[in-house]
């Protein structure tokens, strides 16, 4: 968990887990954002990760740049027509001059030099364009499942939070945002687990890899037992869902 010129890379030493436990975006959030934007041609998708959002922009804009700081993440990036998939950083990412209809970062802004990304958006965007700034929170299950997650994130993992996970946390609410702001409608994403595929997920938390440094295997261990308990037959399939939080704004 080093930072590089800025970067703060919390994924590339996992970026094939990333890849393949992260969850996929609503094609309602990628219809707004279609809906909004000026014709829709070139999106621009900063701290891409592995494409979870970058394959579904290219069902809206003819274009997609998908750009991350990790050589890591883009190695894993998933293909797909009209999607570039470039090594940048958000702060940087050589784009063209007003020639973005869409900025996005996906589960992303909070680890950038927002002052410096802002600059850059305004410089890539268009007139009329529009930025967005997506995030989600805790993966909700039900009643018995969720307060495992709970304590497991709050009580066990805490201290090895990275400070700006608190923007993940309050929904973006606390991040500053220059931008003449866009209401939005309530989005989730949704999705059908085995609880093998949620502990998968929560492995690539970045939390989880300071935890295991300082504690060993024990704690997520332990986790893994607990939620065998609250879940049930192992390979049974449970609906999940995390609810998205937005800050969109013209320019």
């Amino acid at each position: 968990m080093t930072d590089r010129d800025g970067f703060k890379d919390h994924f590339s030493a996992t970026a094939a887990a990333y890849a393949a436990h992260r969850p996929t975006y609503p094609a309602a959030l990628t219809d707004f954002l279609g809906e909004i934007a000026p014709p829709a041609n070139l999106a621009w998708d900063a701290g891409c990760g592995s494409g979870q959002l970058s394959v579904l922009l290219a069902d809206r804009f003819s274009r997609v740049i998908a750009t991350d700081a990790s050589t890591e993440q883009i190695a894993h990036a998933t293909p797909r027509p009209h999607v570039a998939y470039v090594v940048a950083r958000a702060e940087a990412c050589a784009l063209a001059d007003g020639t973005v209809d869409v900025a996005v970062a996906a589960q992303a802004a909070h680890w950038f030099d927002l002052p410096a990304y802002y600059a850059e958006v305004w410089r890539v965007g268009r007139p009329g364009g529009v930025v967005a700034l997506v995030t989600y929170g805790l993966v909700r299950v039900d009643h018995v499942v969720d307060p495992v997650i709970d304590r497991f994130y709050s009580q066990v993992l805490g201290p090895y939070w990275p400070p700006e996970r608190r923007h993940v946390d309050d929904g973006y609410r606390s991040l500053p945002f220059p931008f003449e702001e866009i209401q939005v409608p309530g989005l989730a994403m949704r999705a059908s687990w085995t609880r093998s595929d949620l502990i998968g997920y929560v492995e690539t938390w970045s939390a989880v890899w300071g935890l295991e440094r300082a504690a060993g295997p024990a704690p997520l261990e332990a986790f893994r037992r607990e939620l065998a308990h609250a879940w049930g037959a192992g390979a049974a399939h449970r609906p999940v869902r995390w609810t998205l939080s937005l800050r969109v704004g013209r320019l």
